[in-house]
């Protein structure tokens, strides 16, 4: 097995997303080889923040719902309409936490490969321009991941 972590990013919660770039962020430091494979709510982290995106009816209303972006991801408990991020924000903030899009500048920088799931990209609708520029390193599908992760040592699913 290659001394190598790949993680599911299947989540778009703040709290759940942190610890999915601090895994990665600390495994490529030790000099691990990192993938992270961003699909369905996860993929919301590398999104810029649109109103409409998507072809059809259906995905424009899904994603007028979940317009994404870093700064704009719930919290899995506790989020009170809005004002649990924000308190997790100024917690990070004053705890010199990093915040979500410093940390995927920071994985960017270690070399942490940020891999799109193709099927999700296609059936929400979404083109290469809704995403923030540089941020995505390859499209793929599940079958290309899960042979990344099969030469894997260590592997989660967030």
């Amino acid at each position: 097995m290659a001394d190598k972590c790949t993680i599911v990013v299947f989540s778009g919660d703040i709290d759940k997303v942190f610890a999915a770039f601090t895994l990665a962020t600390t495994a490529a430091s030790m000099g691990m080889e990192t993938e992270m494979f961003f699909t369905f709510w996860g993929l919301n982290i590398l999104r810029k923040p649109k109103w409409f995106s998507g072809r059809t009816l259906l995905q424009k209303m899904m994603n007028l719902m979940n317009r994404g972006g870093a700064d704009r991801l719930p919290l899995s408990k506790f989020n009170l309409l809005g004002l649990g991020p924000a308190f997790m924000k100024i917690m990070m903030k004053r705890s010199g936490v990093p915040a979500i899009p410093e940390m995927l500048d920071l994985a960017k920088q270690l070399n942490v490969k940020i891999l799109a799931c193709t099927t999700t990209f296609t059936f929400m609708g979404f083109k290469e321009n809704d995403f923030i520029e540089g941020s995505i390193d390859k499209f793929v599908g599940a079958a290309y991941f899960l042979g990344e992760t099969k030469e894997a040592k260590v592997s989660y699913f967030i």
